[in-house]
């Protein structure tokens, strides 16, 4: 008997079907992973499953333990024992890792919290996740890896049967990762069943013991993850083959745009250094990486390029010939620099706006007149915008938070091309998003670079730098260790972003 059969499953959005005749069955103590591109309805299946979206909202049958349940709210979800963590974790900062383990079930005798119980309580469950930190210690003191397993032991704490986890290493270091996958692991021989979501397929593969792929709202199928390997999953996921996902360009460098210069920047609050004696170049028509492990420097880098940590930096940075050392990053906005930071949903975009007002937001003076905003020329901007980026939308006035994460980091693109900058600078453009919106952005950035904009950009994945850049510098412990041209050595980047030099 399977523990969950999710049977013809339906789903509208107005005149949107997201969910078409959906059908997959979980066998017990399985990991069963959901595959496909943004947008192809992951989310909004598990959100039916675990009643965000309420009975009679949908078509079909969800069958849990050989008896059909019609969850209407979260809580009944989780009294049948399902427990569902979001990309976007729900702890409060300012509560210790055991108040929000037991947030809204407390333990409590004649109404007075029973706070030895609570901690020991939560400190069993935290070491049975191998954690073994401190479950007073507030969530604003704890890592994402240490807060993903408070989710987890939240769950847990709920006796839950399946659990679902939305992109749960997205945000995750290689280590915590790693360290994430090998619990569910050892949650799964004791019993527990799991669906997860991830763009990681080979995490998906190693972890997994079926996928069910979707695409554009429909089940393509379900696959025993032994005998499939990931380019078959990912020609699965995008309808086609992707035998060349970088499609490289040859280039001449051409003008200097970026030169730096024994680089210093100090913490605000620490004065510690954290960006060490740097110094890089970029050109014209070239595309320039970063490379490093968390933690390296490398976000601090391009922040005090983008005028970030204004006051706390020393050396010298030349920009178009110019010196370049901003105050403000609306002063490098206007010096011709633009940054896609890592967080798109943070510092990129106002996710209950409009698409329209994202795409122009940063170029606003160029559709004012007279302190007057031009709305046909917004509406004209963001339509070009849109066909330029190829960006899946409805309409232009939907809010921006409604778009997959592909489509969003599309608009954020989107507005920063339209300041018409000379050098862009890339920080983790493709994290969170599938493998399909990749191989567009991967486009979109090597056509800018050949109609002479010069990029640096930063990622945590290896061969998305070797496959687009011309040169890779790597970073290690604030300062740049080493430089790589064509041909790359994997190996050699990897030395130089551990090892001391």
């Amino acid at each position: 008997m399977y523990a969950l059969q999710m049977q013809n499953i339906t789903k509208s959005f107005g005149n949107v079907q997201a969910l078409k005749n959906i059908s997959f069955s979980v066998a017990p103590a399985e990991i069963h992973a959901l595959c496909g591109e943004n947008g192809a309805g992951k989310s909004t299946l598990m959100k039916i499953l675990s009643g965000v979206y309420p009975y009679g909202s949908y078509g079909g049958n969800i069958i849990w333990n050989g008896q059909e349940v019609r969850f209407k709210n979260l809580s009944q979800s989780e009294h049948a024992g399902i427990a569902i963590i979001a990309q976007e974790l729900a702890l409060v900062p300012e509560m210790t890792i055991a108040e929000n383990i037991f947030l809204g079930r407390e333990i409590c005798n004649k109404g007075i919290i029973q706070w030895d119980k609570t901690i020991a309580a939560a400190t069993a469950l935290m070491q049975s996740l191998s954690v073994s930190l401190n479950v007073q210690t507030k969530i604003k003191d704890c890592g994402v890896g240490i807060q993903q397993m408070v989710e987890i032991a939240k769950a847990l704490s709920k006796k839950a049967k399946l659990l679902i986890l939305d992109e749960p290493t997205a945000a995750l270091t290689e280590t915590e990762s790693e360290n994430l996958l090998q619990i569910l692991k050892k949650l799964r021989v004791q019993g527990l069943t799991a669906i997860i979501i991830s763009h990681k397929l080979n995490e998906v593969l190693h972890v997994a013991q079926s996928i069910t792929v979707l695409r554009d709202g429909e089940s393509v199928g379900t696959y025993n993850a032994s005998s499939i390997d990931e380019e078959a999953l990912i020609k699965s996921m995008v309808g086609r083959q992707l035998s060349d996902l970088y499609n490289k360009q040859l280039r001449k460098p051409g003008k200097q745009i970026l030169q730096i210069s024994n680089l210093h920047t100090w913490h605000p609050k620490t004065n510690k250094p954290i960006i060490k004696n740097v110094s890089l170049t970029v050109h014209s028509n070239q595309i320039v990486g970063i490379a490093g492990l968390m933690g390296a420097g490398r976000t601090e880098l391009v922040e005090t390029i983008f005028g970030a940590w204004a006051g706390k930096c020393d050396g010298q940075i030349t920009l178009n010939e110019l010196k370049h050392f901003p105050k403000n990053p609306r002063q490098a906005i206007k010096n011709g620099l633009a940054l896609v930071s890592e967080d798109r949903k943070r510092f990129g975009l106002i996710l209950q706006q409009s698409i329209s007002a994202n795409t122009t937001l940063a170029a606003l003076k160029t559709f004012s007149k007279n302190f007057l905003i031009q709305n046909k020329a917004i509406q004209q901007a963001t339509t070009q915008s849109v066909a330029q980026l190829k960006i899946k939308i409805h309409n232009a006035k939907q809010p921006v938070a409604h778009l997959s994460g592909g489509n969003q980091q599309k608009v954020v693109l989107a507005k920063w091309l339209l300041t018409k900058p000379s050098l862009l600078i890339l920080d983790e453009p493709t994290r969170g998003i599938d493998i399909g919106a990749k191989a567009e952005i991967y486009t979109i950035i090597q056509n800018l670079a050949a109609t002479g904009v010069g990029i640096l950009m930063v990622s945590s994945e290896l061969p998305e730098l070797m496959g687009l850049c011309d040169t890779i510098y790597v970073m290690n412990n604030g300062t740049i260790n080493g430089s790589f041209e064509t041909p790359y050595s994997a190996e050699s980047i990897m030395h130089y972003a551990t090892a001391q030099h």
